[in-house]
């Protein structure tokens, strides 16, 4: 499975960033850019660190249209957006089909833009002095389904580790990133044991494990890099090479970090950006702010992905790169650039 998983070149020009769940950032302007309006945002807990910086600089830069950025999970914002309730929906995974057939009879067009590259992190407590690395096959052992309520126990993942209960978080089944570590890890995005502790907000995880020594949990390389005085990060064992690779931003240009480096997403209502200048302004902004991504602890893409997502953007591009049948994990961005988009 893993092997059908891992392709190569990763990291390369592609084209398609946390508050409780119902909290919302709402930021407001005293002097005026060009373009006035009511910008909505909302999705991913992941993405939201990129989005929260680049909102706070375009406001700050003295744009009059309001921003407010909310987190509901990836799915949830989909949700959202899909019924033309936001603009923009943060996603830390690509759209699902049962999410393009919602925007399609709902009468939403989108355009996918890729904003930045991020490196899921497995966590444990920081005494864990036991697990220094995991490979894909004892990540599953913890995650699979058929898990619950059997693995309980550290000596049961391996034999070497210690006779402590064996205590799980991760996001709930509206994020991406259930969707995507699911997929990685279990081979079936969704498919996972349900006797863990879950939440949309990343820092409710990182509070959960930071306070459990028996803990272990999964979010997004930013949440990591903001409390890494509190958690220790996993290497993960790498399917081809069969070496440990920390996350970092160096393992993900170097396509070392398989297979949880991942591509984040904005997706942006296509007529909001022909009708309301200032939803097309901010997005533009958002495209030329690649530093705030590695600001907030992620990857920058190369600078002609951004290129091509501003292309598409000014071409109002519709649809998703990731039709039927396209894998989503390990896929590599040359073949992506190639796919044709849907709607």
């Amino acid at each position: 499975m893993v092997a059908n998983l891992v392709k190569k070149n990763r990291f390369v020009a592609f084209v398609g960033i946390c508050a409780a769940t119902a909290a919302t950032l709402s930021l407001t302007a005293t002097s005026a850019l060009s373009q006035t309006g009511e910008i909505r945002v909302d999705g991913s807990s992941t993405v939201f660190p990129i989005t929260e910086a680049v909102a706070e600089e375009y406001m700050l830069g003295g744009a009059s249209a309001n921003v407010t950025v909310g987190v509901s999970g990836t799915g949830g914002g989909f949700r959202r957006f899909c019924a033309g309730e936001t603009e923009i929906s943060n996603a830390s995974r690509p759209i699902q089909q049962e999410e393009i057939d919602a925007c399609r009879e709902a009468g939403v067009s989108f355009i996918e833009l890729p904003v930045a590259y991020d490196a899921l992190t497995v966590v444990v407590h920081p005494e864990n002095t036991w697990v220094s690395e995991m490979t894909v096959e004892q990540l599953n052992t913890i995650w699979a389904p058929e898990a619950q309520g059997v693995i309980t126990n550290w000596n049961q993942v391996d034999p070497s580790f210690p006779d402590l209960d064996l205590v799980l978080y991760g996001p709930g089944t509206d994020s991406g990133t259930f969707d995507y570590f699911t997929e990685a890890i279990n081979g079936d995005g969704g498919e996972s044991r349900a006797d863990f502790t879950a939440s949309e907000d990343d820092n409710v995880l990182v509070q959960g494990v930071a306070n459990d020594e028996g803990s272990i949990g999964y979010f997004g390389l930013a949440y990591y890099i903001e409390n890494q005085d509190r958690l220790n990060s996993v290497a993960i064992v790498n399917p081809e090479t069969g070496t440990p690779v920390q996350p970092s931003a160096e393992a993900v240009e170097a396509n070392e970090y398989v297979p949880l480096s991942r591509p984040l997403f904005i997706y942006v209502n296509a007529d909001a950006v022909e009708n309301n200048p200032a939803v097309r302004e901010f997005v533009e902004y958002y495209l030329s702010r690649s530093d705030l991504a590695l600001e907030v602890g992620y990857v920058a893409l190369p600078a002609p992905a951004y290129d091509a997502a501003r292309a598409n953007l000014r071409d109002g591009k519709t649809g998703t790169v990731f039709g039927s049948g396209v894998e989503t994990i390990g896929v590599s961005i040359e073949d992506l650039l190639e796919l044709e988009g849907i709607e």
